[in-house]
């Protein structure tokens, strides 16, 4: 049976790619896409949707629907210095007049999400690509409708490697470790896929020269437009050797659970300003992190990756 699946993002480069693999992949089945404040402002993240549904035109629109502008505290935070003003580094979506390859939702994303653990208990898997303010948010609203969600998988964190937003944090929990501590607490089937295996995916300028430009698809130029990457400089970005697979190896953990090993782990959020604000741990016994809310629930983490596996079924995916 086919996977019905949820996907909650922040529409920048990888979730992008993380779409367009889920899409792609006959053991999904996409059922909504929802967008939340992240890697770009929740307009642009609105329009990203739209433009890579278009891209994409899948032959059963999902719905779609706009979730939360900003945290549960604080102001909002954006990346758009690494996925561009737009969220799409390079890349140019043409979008048909009268074309839509969706449904709008007309209620705000964490009304759909409960709508939709309800519509299909014990089915639904709610793949988290961005901070999970959405999540919370739903969370508040009806917490014994989210315990029939089937799992959620959620790309987050840094736990026994450095951040990417500062030393300790990653940009997804930084954004909002509040909601990051709602969702960890909320006793739900939690796959975490951090840095510390999705550091372990990436796209160089090999793959790109010999797998990904020969293929000559509107997929694979997306790919190498929206990575802005140079054949010149052999360069992502101008300045970076790779690209990260992050929000992609999460909808392939779904694809396939057998890609990505797992620990279960209490973990800790840093909700407290300073520097390691956002901050996702281990709870280690009779450690003191200093103030950190400790988790009693164990939830299932990433570790070791099927790297070249993984690789394989993504660069199929982008065949169409």
């Amino acid at each position: 049976m086919r996977k019905k699946v949820l996907i909650d993002c922040d529409v920048g480069v990888d979730d992008a790619l993380a779409l367009i693999l889920a899409f792609h992949s006959p053991e999904l089945e996409v059922k909504a896409v929802t967008g939340v404040n992240g890697n770009v402002p929740l307009g642009q993240v609105f329009e990203n949707i739209q433009g890579v549904l278009s891209l994409i035109k899948p032959p059963h629109p999902p719905s779609i629907a706009k979730g939360a502008d900003r945290p549960l505290t604080g102001n909002p935070v954006n990346a758009s210095s690494v996925h561009g003003d737009g969220g799409l580094g390079g890349a140019k979506i043409e979008k048909r007049r009268g074309e839509n390859w969706w449904e709008l939702y007309p209620g705000r994303a964490d009304k759909l999400i409960t709508q939709f653990a309800r519509r299909y208990p014990g089915e639904l898997t709610l793949i988290a690509l961005g901070p999970l303010t959405n999540l919370a948010l739903a969370l508040r609203r009806d917490p014994q409708g989210m315990k029939l969600l089937r799992q959620v998988v959620i790309m987050g964190g840094a736990v026994r490697t450095k951040g990417n937003i500062t030393p300790y944090a990653e940009f997804n929990i930084f954004v909002d470790p509040w909601a990051a501590q709602m969702v960890f607490r909320s006793g739900l089937p939690i796959l975490l896929v951090p840095l510390d295996v999705t550091h372990q995916v990436r796209l160089t300028p090999e793959i790109i020269a010999q797998r990904v430009s020969p293929m000559q698809s509107s997929f694979a130029r997306f790919v190498i437009e929206a990575t802005r990457y140079d054949f010149t400089t052999r360069q992502f970005g101008r300045r970076f050797k790779v690209f990260y697979l992050h929000d992609p190896l999460a909808v392939g953990a779904v694809v396939n659970s057998g890609l990505v090993n797992r620990e279960r782990l209490s973990l800790l959020v840093e909700t407290r300003e300073g520097e390691r604000y956002g901050q996702t741990a281990e709870n280690l016994k009779g450690k003191d992190h200093g103030g950190p809310i400790a988790y009693e629930q164990k939830i299932e983490v990433g570790w070791g990756v099927r790297g070249e596996k993984f690789l394989k079924l993504f660069l199929s995916r982008l065949e169409g």
